[in-house]
């Protein structure tokens, strides 16, 4: 089925095996030696792998003491978010549990064997992770720690309460994610590798959050309500539906839809906030790592957006156009064009009776304005047309070895998002 997907995508096709083979992988996610470090680093980084499909190859490509400290910071996330998602805890006991993780940073011998999530080793072998972190820098510490004491409280504020207004969807979202933006920016102006206004904008850092945990929210629409768990404002959906449950049904899939746009129109708000932010980038990894997860975000809700299969089954963008936006948006022009390109296939969809139509149409007006008008729409057929057949001969019958292509190349899913 994915080789029939990426049949009229030829260029996919030539990026799949250009990275596959190591060309541009090379320059994105270099070559680390992992056996200078100590035991418990190395241990550090099979967790992280083990735990994080989007996240452990853009994680490793960081320059410096950026890498160990990213790396330390999102485990003991994981760690904390574990708790959080492990729904066979008491609420009594996992609210004491999310208000108190962040001590647990500074407790050699500190380590949680009752839970049953599929991370729970993370929290088992707490205790080398929690070494790790005493053994950064204090600068880094003092990030960590608050940012970890901060999300802690909010993630508790929301175990037993819903989301109800638009606001409250901020707040939660700020809490899980925007926090998390906020984290990595300090650390990236702390390392010195990026001015100190990184560190110092919250606003920007927190939309960097937003929307990439807006976007994952709205595509796991059907994950979430098989697993009992509801994270779409009722303010929103509540004019669309009694429950939020009914968009699962066949009967509501046009109000279903609807309500959709409109959380999709509120999303792309963030954009202008992005676009901002990443313009401010100086160190090519910091942009690499920061700009692929927006141009994949983008790309995702772009497939999302007035599409009945959010509904009924699994949304993904393509691997060949995962790998494509990797081996693309490592520049700022790159990356306004890849945004314009996506918000322009969004703005082409709108339904004229959709209930939001004027509102999308509005911002992504605005979004035009702000990405230039000088930028040009990249083109990213990097191939000569008279390959096209190699390529295409090449690409079949190689598909069932691009079939273990890394799994960097899966879309970002994990509910608890890094910029």
């Amino acid at each position: 089925m994915e080789f029939v997907k990426c049949l009229g995508h030829p260029e996919e096709f030539y990026n799949l095996l250009r990275f596959r083979i190591g060309v541009g992988r090379r320059k994105l996610i270099p070559k680390r030696d992992q056996d200078s470090l100590s035991s418990s680093l190395q241990t550090c980084y099979k967790y992280l792998n083990q735990t994080s499909r989007s996240f452990a190859a853009v994680i490793q490509a960081l320059d410096g003491e950026m890498r160990h400290a990213v790396c330390i910071f999102y485990l003991v996330l994981r760690a904390l978010d574990t708790l959080e998602d492990d729904m066979t805890l008491s609420t009594e006991k996992k609210i004491p549990l999310l208000q108190t993780f962040h001590t647990f940073l500074y407790d050699p011998d500190w380590r949680f064997t009752e839970s049953k999530d599929k991370h729970r080793q993370v929290l088992e072998d707490f205790p080398t992770i929690s070494l790790e972190f005493r053994n950064l820098a204090k600068k880094y510490q003092i990030v960590i720690a608050d940012i970890c004491k901060k999300m802690g409280f909010g993630m508790a504020e929301f175990v037993d309460k819903n989301v109800t207004s638009k606001q409250e969807w901020d707040k939660y979202c700020y809490y899980v994610a925007g926090l998390v933006g906020i984290g990595l920016s300090r650390l990236f102006s702390a390392s010195e590798f990026e001015d100190p206004l990184v560190g110092e904008d919250t606003e920007r850092a927190n939309s960097m959050g937003l929307f990439l945990q807006k976007t994952n929210i709205i595509r796991d629409y059907l994950e979430d309500q098989q697993e009992g768990r509801e994270f779409w404002p009722q303010e929103v959906w509540g004019r669309y539906a009694k429950k939020l449950g009914d968009f699962s049904k066949p009967e509501n899939i046009d109000v279903a839809v609807q309500c959709m746009n409109e959380l999709i129109t509120n999303t792309l708000h963030h954009i202008p906030d992005v676009i901002t932010y990443l313009s401010r980038l100086r160190n090519q990894s910091v942009f690499n790592f920061c700009a692929i997860p927006q141009v994949m975000a983008i790309a995702t809700l772009a497939a999302c957006y007035n599409n009945q299969q959010v509904f009924k089954g699994v949304v993904k963008i393509r691997k060949g156009q995962a790998v494509t936006l990797m081996m693309d948006a490592t520049n700022m022009p790159a990356v306004k064009a890849i945004l314009l390109q996506y918000v322009e296939e969004i703005y082409n969809r709108i339904p004229d009776s959709d209930p939001s139509c004027s509102k999308t149409r509005e911002i992504i007006s605005q979004i035009r304005m702000q990405n230039l008008p000088n930028c040009q729409l990249i083109s990213r057929n990097h191939y000569s047309p008279v390959y096209l057949p190699f390529v295409m001969l090449l690409a079949a019958l190689s598909w069932q070895y691009l079939t273990t292509l890394s799994q960097v190349t899966e879309d970002c899913s994990d509910r608890r998002t890094l910029i």
